[in-house]
């Protein structure tokens, strides 16, 4: 009852606003983008520049941003110059013990990612900003870092890519 409450209400809204001249910027991605300004986004490279690597992880966090960014919108996705554009670097990259048992031996790990952003906006340059963002994924302490990685890592990316994505393209 009250998914249907809330569904009537957006297309009452919608219906209104349509009707009065004005756009809304809205998709069920949670996306919102002035289509007429923008049509194209870039992602570059995320080099790492963390003391610890990883070797997946910058093209898996790169390409991760750039398929959501490429299925959730309707950006043209070019290769750089785009008029929204993704830039920045693995900033950490660490692993460290967050469970301790009664005797003092760490029980799990946490590997946590931070990655510094920079967002430029070309025709809305209100909404540009360098920012770090930062996740983790807890993992057991009988599986080595090395073994871990390969579940962690995307897991943990997916959460990065989702923060970037929301905080660049879901400002209402």
């Amino acid at each position: 009852m009250k998914t249907k409450r809330i569904t009537v209400l957006l297309t009452l809204c919608a219906a209104l606003l349509s009707g009065s001249g004005c756009s809304v910027k809205y998709s069920f991605s949670g996306a919102s983008v002035n289509y007429a300004l923008s049509k194209t986004v870039s992602v570059g490279y995320f080099n790492n520049m963390a003391a610890m690597v990883a070797p997946i992880l910058s093209p898996t966090l790169t390409d991760a941003l750039t398929q959501k960014l490429a299925s959730q919108t309707r950006l043209e996705v070019v290769p750089e110059d785009g008029d929204l554009a993704f830039s920045g670097e693995i900033t950490g990259y660490s692993s460290d013990p967050v469970a301790i048992s009664g005797d003092e031996y760490a029980m799990q790990n946490r590997l946590t990612i931070t990655v510094r952003v920079k967002f430029v906006n070309k025709a809305e340059p209100q909404f540009n900003f360098e920012k770090t963002f930062s996740n983790y994924g807890d993992y057991n302490t009988t599986v080595l870092l090395t073994q871990a990685e390969g579940t962690l890592i995307p897991e943990i990316v997916d959460k990065l890519v989702d923060d970037i994505f929301n905080e660049a393209l879901s400002n209402w």
